[in-house]
């Protein structure tokens, strides 16, 4: 079959393809933006999580609750395989495991930590400032059928994750994170039961260390 010449065809019928055959950059530009206005108009999340290390031959599954209220505040418990806490108010984070005589503690502007970027998912959210050269991937597919995969180069924390791909539902829900640090290295977050706009009151994201636990400033654990 010969290629498609456009100017064979009457001026109707090129006014109809190039109507109904969007750009790719004007398709991603669109989902990225309904995906902002999606989590711009968010006050609090709740989700059940599974977290997915893969690195060094090794393979780590973890999982529990996450609650996120603006602004910036995250309350990750996990319970499986083994019960943590890590918690953040806005300003500070907080890292803890029960029966440990430690806390460990940092501010949220110097976290390098992988679940910092859930964050900005209740800060003032726009993809495309967030993740440079957003494309659709199209050689994976999506774990939930319907659903778009995206992928990006992180602004933040670029000389640790090399790509971000988001897995985003028709409904412009992001069930899936998956980060791809520069050793190779990946991290996979996948959400489920979300609830949203959820009353959370200010005390869920406070954290106060155990009579007899010492506070210890500095990186935190995995």
């Amino acid at each position: 079959m010969g290629k498609l010449n456009l100017k064979n065809l009457p001026f109707t019928w090129v006014a109809v393809l190039a109507f109904a055959l969007p750009t790719h950059a004007q398709d991603i530009h669109q989902l990225a933006r309904a995906v902002d206005e999606h989590y711009n108009h968010l006050r609090s999340l709740q989700a059940d999580f599974t977290e997915i290390y893969r690195g060094a031959g090794a393979e780590r599954v973890e999982s529990g609750t996450l609650w996120l209220k603006k602004p910036r505040k995250m309350r990750w418990e996990y319970r499986s395989p083994k019960e943590k806490l890590f918690v953040s108010d806005g300003k500070l984070v907080w890292f803890y495991l029960p029966g440990e005589r430690q806390a460990r503690k940092t501010q949220l502007k110097k976290l390098e930590d992988l679940r910092s970027p859930l964050a900005f998912l209740l800060g003032k959210t726009k993809l495309e400032n967030e993740l440079r050269g957003l494309s659709k991937v199209v050689d994976q597919a999506p774990m939930g059928t319907g659903n778009t995969l995206l992928r990006g180069v992180p602004q933040a924390m670029g000389e640790r994750v090399s790509e971000v791909q988001l897995e985003i539902t028709p409904s412009h829900q992001i069930v899936r994170i998956l980060l791809t640090e520069v050793d190779g290295a990946t991290t996979e977050f996948r959400f489920a039961g979300l609830k949203e706009n959820m009353s959370l009151s200010d005390g869920r994201f406070e954290f106060t260390p155990p009579p007899g636990v010492e506070t210890v400033e500095g990186e935190l654990g995995p």
